[in-house]
């Protein structure tokens, strides 16, 4: 294999980000039909910026499904790329200048050589945002995710409030004890809030 399919720090090296900005008076204006067609434009054109780098990389499949607090979700085993249309619509200018590449970059590491043994947001995936993306290799976003993620089961340790999901509070009623990352306190039921 090429030290190129290896390394892609070392292929990367100089390179200047090339993905084009977008227009957020025109993303606002899209119906939620042209916006996932948009989305799926973003993709293929950061895919093909990709392509400068991994010749071979396959063309990720995109679905607008993701649901929860999640944004965006490469997923290996469908073959593509999955995002949150609650958040997408919300969020459209932050999706496209940082959530579509971010999953973008996944995509592009998982089909290196070695790919898979590497670690989810580890150097290749930074080297991937940072010097092709230009973009600063954050793992998480910022959304508000109240209105994508209701939560409605009120939970209580000793130093806060915490919001469980319908499954969450199942899983708790169940058996599965939750604690506090703060805390460590125990997680207790309080009442349902809607």
């Amino acid at each position: 294999m090429s030290e190129t399919r290896r390394r892609p720090h070392a292929a990367l090296a100089g390179t200047a980000p090339v993905l084009p900005a977008v227009d957020g008076e025109w993303l606002e204006a899209l119906g939620a039909k042209a916006l996932h067609a948009a989305v799926n434009a973003r993709v293929k054109a950061a895919v093909a910026l990709c392509r400068d780098v991994h010749p071979h990389l396959p063309e990720p499949a995109v679905w607008c499904d993701l649901r929860g607090k999640g944004a965006g979700q490469a997923h290996f085993g469908r073959g593509g790329l999955r995002f949150n249309p609650r958040l997408l619509e919300e969020n459209r200018q932050a999706f496209f200048d940082e959530v579509i590449p971010h999953e973008v970059a996944h995509w592009l590491v998982w089909h290196l050589e070695d790919g898979p043994s590497f670690r989810p947001h580890g150097r290749e995936w930074q080297t991937v945002m940072v010097r092709l993306f230009g973009l600063s290799p954050r793992v998480t976003h910022r959304f508000d995710t109240s209105r994508s993620s209701p939560a409605p089961f009120r939970y209580r340790c000793h130093c806060r409030d915490h919001h469980f999901s319908a499954r969450r509070h199942a899983n708790a009623k169940a058996g599965q004890e939750y604690r506090c990352r703060h805390c460590r306190g125990r997680l207790c039921y309080i009442d349902r809030v809607d």
